[in-house]
């Protein structure tokens, strides 16, 4: 589901799942969910289960930079800290979300995710590119600036 208005941005709100309508001139001020309140972008990964996965995936029109990952993999361990650092710097303009491929392996299985990390960055359940291995958050930003211009 996307917007049939140009100008107006779907965004699923992090806190509550409610799907918000937010002017395109004004998605880099953020804004706050209609229905709770609270912030629709916090500079941080949001941590989804399959449910969840879904419905960001499936009604948002912002893409979806997912980083697959495990709490018993050293590099995503040590990739955590640089994918928050790049979630403050991409915010609005994506939604970087971590999937825990234990918790939730659907969204694993559905992208056949066979290493970790990796990242993927998916559009209206469309997969535009993946990378895998834990990268810097520097790296990690220019890889989707590259993503972007392909």
């Amino acid at each position: 589901m996307a917007s049939e208005n140009p100008n107006i941005v779907l965004v699923v709100c992090p806190h509550c799942d409610t799907l918000n309508r937010l002017p395109r001139a004004k998605l880099e001020a953020g804004g706050k969910c209609g229905q709770c309140g609270k912030l629709l972008f916090e500079g941080r990964p949001l941590p989804l289960d399959a449910a969840r996965f879904e419905r960001h995936l499936e009604k948002s029109d912002l893409p979806l930079l997912v980083d697959f990952w495990a709490p018993w993999c050293g590099p995503c361990k040590m990739m955590a800290p640089e994918f928050e650092k790049a979630a403050r710097r991409l915010e609005p303009r994506f939604r970087l979300v971590k999937v825990n491929v234990d918790d939730a392996p659907a969204p694993a299985s559905r992208y056949a995710i066979r290493s970790i990390p990796t990242l993927t960055l998916l559009h209206r359940g469309r997969e535009i590119a993946r990378t895998a291995g834990a990268m810097a958050a520097g790296d990690l930003e220019q890889w989707v600036a590259r993503q972007q211009a392909a």
